[in-house]
Protein backbone atom coordinates (compact mmCIF):
# COMPACT_ATOMS: atom_id res chain seq x y z
CA UNK A 1 0.00 0.00 0.00
CA UNK A 2 0.93 3.45 -0.81
CA UNK A 3 0.77 6.52 1.67
CA UNK A 4 -0.10 9.51 -0.68
CA UNK A 5 0.44 11.96 2.11
CA UNK A 6 4.57 10.88 2.51
CA UNK A 7 4.79 9.26 -0.93
CA UNK A 8 6.62 6.02 0.59
CA UNK A 9 5.90 2.47 0.53
CA UNK A 10 4.28 1.43 3.92
CA UNK A 11 3.51 -2.42 4.67
CA UNK A 12 0.75 -3.85 7.05
CA UNK A 13 0.85 -3.41 10.51
CA UNK A 14 3.96 -0.83 9.82
CA UNK A 15 6.74 -3.61 8.56
CA UNK A 16 9.00 -2.47 5.69
CA UNK A 17 11.61 -4.58 4.07
CA UNK A 18 11.96 -8.48 4.39
CA UNK A 19 11.63 -10.85 7.37
CA UNK A 20 14.48 -12.80 9.07
CA UNK A 21 12.92 -16.19 7.07
CA UNK A 22 12.39 -14.30 3.76
CA UNK A 23 15.77 -13.69 3.12
CA UNK A 24 16.89 -16.81 4.63
CA UNK A 25 14.93 -18.70 1.78
CA UNK A 26 15.79 -16.84 -0.80
CA UNK A 27 19.88 -17.70 0.47
CA UNK A 28 19.21 -21.26 0.76
CA UNK A 29 17.86 -21.15 -3.14
CA UNK A 30 20.53 -19.04 -3.98
CA UNK A 31 23.07 -22.05 -2.44
CA UNK A 32 21.24 -25.13 -4.04
CA UNK A 33 21.55 -23.53 -7.27
CA UNK A 34 25.21 -22.35 -7.14
CA UNK A 35 26.09 -26.12 -5.93
CA UNK A 36 24.28 -27.22 -9.22
CA UNK A 37 26.66 -25.25 -11.21
CA UNK A 38 29.32 -25.83 -9.53
CA UNK A 39 29.04 -29.90 -10.10
CA UNK A 40 28.01 -29.29 -14.42
CA UNK A 41 32.00 -26.84 -14.33
CA UNK A 42 34.16 -29.67 -12.66
CA UNK A 43 32.50 -32.30 -15.36
CA UNK A 44 32.97 -29.70 -18.27
CA UNK A 45 36.38 -29.41 -16.98
CA UNK A 46 37.10 -33.12 -16.99
CA UNK A 47 36.08 -33.70 -20.21
CA UNK A 48 37.50 -30.27 -21.40
CA UNK A 49 40.82 -31.98 -20.71
CA UNK A 50 39.86 -35.47 -22.38
CA UNK A 51 39.48 -33.30 -25.34
CA UNK A 52 42.59 -31.33 -25.28
CA UNK A 53 44.48 -34.92 -24.80
CA UNK A 54 42.67 -36.44 -27.97
CA UNK A 55 44.34 -33.12 -29.80
CA UNK A 56 47.51 -33.68 -28.57
CA UNK A 57 47.84 -36.82 -29.62
CA UNK A 58 46.24 -36.35 -32.89
CA UNK A 59 48.93 -33.81 -32.69
CA UNK A 60 51.28 -36.49 -32.53
CA UNK A 61 50.01 -38.61 -35.86
CA UNK A 62 50.60 -35.55 -37.92
CA UNK A 63 53.76 -34.79 -36.66
CA UNK A 64 54.96 -38.40 -36.80
CA UNK A 65 54.38 -38.56 -40.57
CA UNK A 66 56.02 -35.41 -40.99
CA UNK A 67 58.79 -36.66 -39.01
CA UNK A 68 58.75 -39.91 -41.33
CA UNK A 69 59.07 -37.89 -44.77
CA UNK A 70 62.15 -35.41 -43.56
CA UNK A 71 64.18 -38.80 -42.12
CA UNK A 72 62.59 -41.63 -43.81
CA UNK A 73 61.34 -43.52 -40.61
CA UNK A 74 60.14 -42.89 -37.17
CA UNK A 75 63.64 -43.72 -35.77
CA UNK A 76 64.90 -46.50 -33.34
CA UNK A 77 64.48 -47.52 -30.21
CA UNK A 78 61.66 -48.60 -27.81
CA UNK A 79 58.99 -51.42 -27.96
CA UNK A 80 56.99 -50.56 -25.67
CA UNK A 81 57.00 -47.91 -22.68
CA UNK A 82 55.16 -47.03 -19.97
CA UNK A 83 57.41 -44.00 -19.53
CA UNK A 84 56.63 -41.77 -22.81
CA UNK A 85 58.90 -39.84 -23.44
CA UNK A 86 61.92 -40.87 -21.16
CA UNK A 87 64.78 -41.53 -23.36
CA UNK A 88 66.19 -43.29 -26.67
CA UNK A 89 66.18 -41.56 -30.47
CA UNK A 90 63.11 -42.85 -31.48
CA UNK A 91 60.47 -39.67 -32.72
CA UNK A 92 58.72 -39.66 -29.54
CA UNK A 93 62.23 -38.74 -27.84
CA UNK A 94 63.69 -36.42 -30.57
CA UNK A 95 61.09 -34.68 -31.95
CA UNK A 96 60.05 -31.61 -29.56
CA UNK A 97 57.01 -31.00 -31.11
CA UNK A 98 56.07 -34.67 -30.23
CA UNK A 99 58.10 -34.97 -26.76
CA UNK A 100 55.66 -31.86 -26.43
CA UNK A 101 52.34 -32.78 -27.38
CA UNK A 102 53.02 -36.09 -25.29
CA UNK A 103 54.39 -33.95 -21.69
CA UNK A 104 51.01 -31.59 -22.18
CA UNK A 105 48.42 -34.67 -22.81
CA UNK A 106 50.81 -36.18 -19.24
CA UNK A 107 49.90 -32.83 -17.54
CA UNK A 108 46.12 -32.69 -18.59
CA UNK A 109 46.02 -36.34 -17.41
CA UNK A 110 47.18 -35.78 -13.61
CA UNK A 111 51.03 -36.04 -14.58
CA UNK A 112 51.78 -39.27 -13.85
CA UNK A 113 54.23 -40.64 -16.30
CA UNK A 114 52.16 -43.88 -16.54
CA UNK A 115 49.30 -42.01 -17.96
CA UNK A 116 50.95 -42.31 -21.43
CA UNK A 117 52.09 -45.25 -23.49
CA UNK A 118 54.31 -45.50 -26.59
CA UNK A 119 55.11 -48.02 -28.62
CA UNK A 120 57.08 -49.13 -32.22
CA UNK A 121 59.14 -51.66 -33.10
CA UNK A 122 62.59 -52.18 -33.20
CA UNK A 123 65.01 -51.44 -35.38
CA UNK A 124 64.11 -48.97 -37.94
CA UNK A 125 60.15 -48.28 -37.12
CA UNK A 126 57.45 -48.95 -39.62
CA UNK A 127 54.84 -48.87 -37.58
CA UNK A 128 54.17 -47.03 -34.01
CA UNK A 129 51.29 -46.01 -31.52
CA UNK A 130 51.12 -43.85 -28.85
CA UNK A 131 48.20 -43.52 -25.89
CA UNK A 132 47.39 -41.34 -22.79
CA UNK A 133 44.57 -41.85 -19.93
CA UNK A 134 41.92 -39.54 -20.36
CA UNK A 135 41.26 -37.47 -17.12
CA UNK A 136 37.53 -37.67 -17.07
CA UNK A 137 37.89 -41.09 -16.44
CA UNK A 138 40.95 -42.80 -15.85
CA UNK A 139 39.83 -46.54 -16.72
CA UNK A 140 39.86 -45.54 -19.91
CA UNK A 141 42.42 -43.93 -22.75
CA UNK A 142 42.79 -42.68 -25.94
CA UNK A 143 45.32 -43.66 -28.65
CA UNK A 144 46.81 -42.96 -31.74
CA UNK A 145 48.62 -45.26 -34.14
CA UNK A 146 50.44 -45.04 -37.44
CA UNK A 147 47.66 -46.73 -39.28
CA UNK A 148 45.29 -43.91 -38.38
CA UNK A 149 43.54 -45.36 -35.75
CA UNK A 150 42.36 -42.79 -33.18
CA UNK A 151 39.93 -44.39 -30.60
CA UNK A 152 39.07 -44.07 -27.36
CA UNK A 153 39.83 -48.06 -25.06
CA UNK A 154 38.65 -49.28 -22.11
CA UNK A 155 41.30 -49.71 -19.93
CA UNK A 156 44.71 -48.14 -19.27
CA UNK A 157 47.08 -46.44 -21.72
CA UNK A 158 49.70 -49.40 -22.22
CA UNK A 159 46.64 -51.86 -22.71
CA UNK A 160 45.64 -50.03 -24.89
CA UNK A 161 48.65 -50.51 -27.66
CA UNK A 162 49.23 -54.12 -29.01
CA UNK A 163 52.79 -55.08 -30.54
CA UNK A 164 52.23 -58.28 -32.54
CA UNK A 165 54.87 -60.97 -33.32
CA UNK A 166 55.60 -59.09 -36.52
CA UNK A 167 56.53 -56.32 -34.39
CA UNK A 168 53.91 -53.89 -35.80
CA UNK A 169 52.28 -51.40 -33.10
CA UNK A 170 49.09 -50.39 -33.14
CA UNK A 171 46.05 -49.41 -31.04
CA UNK A 172 44.65 -52.68 -29.51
Amino acid sequence: MFNNSRNSKVMPNGRQGFTLIELLVVIAIIGMLSSVVLVSLNSARGKGADVAIKANLSGVRTQAEVYYDTYGSYGTGIVVSAACPTSGSSMFFVDPVIVGQIAQARSLNGGVLANTACAANTGIYVSWAVAASLKSDVAKAFCVDSRGVAKEYTGTAIAAITVSATTNASCT
